[in-house]
């Protein structure tokens, strides 16, 4: 064993003194990448640095971004801008933040019971749907990749029991997307509070519930210490999937290897990030519960099925809003109603049979 290490050790070592020159010689590309969280957010916040740190290991330093948080550049909702416009080569945050600049980006991050983050996936990377996002945010001057996953979401934290419609109604809650334009049709109030935010909100009163994404994140924000009741299904957001967007002026200045890095590093994280958020919302959900007294409830039925019928009507009437929503909006559901019956008879009726 310690003859195998000292062998590794010595041919990293040769390996590194023939590679030195060639990455001494080559010039160094300074990026910046503009975040919509909270600095190393579990979650997405972390998706974004690990993204960076991948693309600068693989590219041998080539490659160096810096990360910043939301606010130390520009504000959470203005990354977009920010990318095309260059003051940033890289943004990290989520496509339905753009909804009110082009409809159809909801459906690259979650639609109200839409699909799950494995259909997603699938939608993206084998059905299409990459295709229709980079034309559609083409005219913004970036490039999109999935670059995270938080995962199925969850419905949302609440300063008072919902124990039925009536109790949605009139309440301010925070929530963006068309999940956001659901909760408005049922008699709530939505409000597009920043990630950094939503605790104040929560604490003086402003927002009276808030959906944010899943446990693993939802405990960093410490959401469990002014709102008790915790409740589930996410049928707002089934999926959190995270984009990380290049402004396509940069992209451009890129040779093909470093092009195929910053793709992988993306996809990497795309991948990993869903495992990881597996594993950090089943541990933050149980010390939610056991550690910190939070209340595990379940929407009503007739508040669900209330929803589902509003996300219908919501969904039809975003296809009508221009041709490439349209498309968009029919590749998505299309792939929906293909995967839907595979699913039931796959994850459905196994987690079923498990019990």
């Amino acid at each position: 064993m310690t003859t195998r290490r000292k062998f590794v050790t010595a041919g990293l070592g040769v390996a590194g003194a023939f590679a030195a020159p060639a990455i001494a010689n080559a010039a160094t590309l300074k990026w910046r990448m503009v975040t919509s969280w909270p600095k190393r957010l579990p979650g997405p916040g972390q998706s974004a640095e690990r993204i960076a740190e991948r693309i600068r290991a693989l590219s041998g330093g080539r490659l160096d971004i810096t990360v910043h948080a939301a606010g130390e550049v520009v504000p959470a909702f203005e990354v977009l801008d920010a990318v095309g416009n260059g003051v940033a080569d890289m943004g990290h945050t989520a496509a339905f933040y753009w909804q009110g600049k082009m409809p159809a980006a909801a459906f690259f991050t979650t639609v109200p019971f839409g699909l799950t983050p494995p259909e997603h996936v699938a939608w993206v990377e084998a059905a299409g749907g990459q295709a229709l996002w980079d034309e559609l945010y083409a005219p913004f001057g970036v490039k999109p990749f999935m670059g995270g996953n938080t995962g199925v979401c969850m419905g949302g934290w609440f300063r008072r029991e919902i124990k039925s419609l009536d109790d949605l109604r009139g309440l301010k809650i925070r929530s963006l997307g068309l999940g956001g334009e659901v909760y408005r049709r049922l008699g709530a109030t939505p409000q597009t509070t920043p990630p950094a935010e939503i605790l104040v909100g929560l604490q003086s009163g402003v927002i009276d519930g808030a959906e944010f994404v899943g446990p693993g994140s939802d405990i960093a924000l410490g959401l469990y210490r002014v709102a008790q009741f915790y409740y589930y299904p996410g049928f707002n957001k089934p999926n959190g999937t995270g984009e990380c967007i290049v402004a396509l002026k940069s992209w451009a200045a890129l040779d093909g290897e470093l092009k195929a890095i910053v793709a992988h590093a993306c996809a990497t994280e795309a991948n990993y990030a869903l495992a990881e958020m597996e594993r950090l919302n089943a541990e933050a959900l149980a010390a939610l519960t056991t550690r910190h007294g939070v209340q595990l409830r379940a929407f009503p039925q007739a508040l669900v099925a209330a929803a589902r019928a509003q996300a219908a009507d919501v969904l039809n009437e975003l296809a009508g809003r221009n041709e490439l929503t349209r498309r968009v909006h029919d590749s998505y559901l299309a792939f929906r109603a293909r995967t839907t019956a595979w699913s039931r008879i796959s994850i459905e009726a196994v987690l079923g049979a498990r019990g």
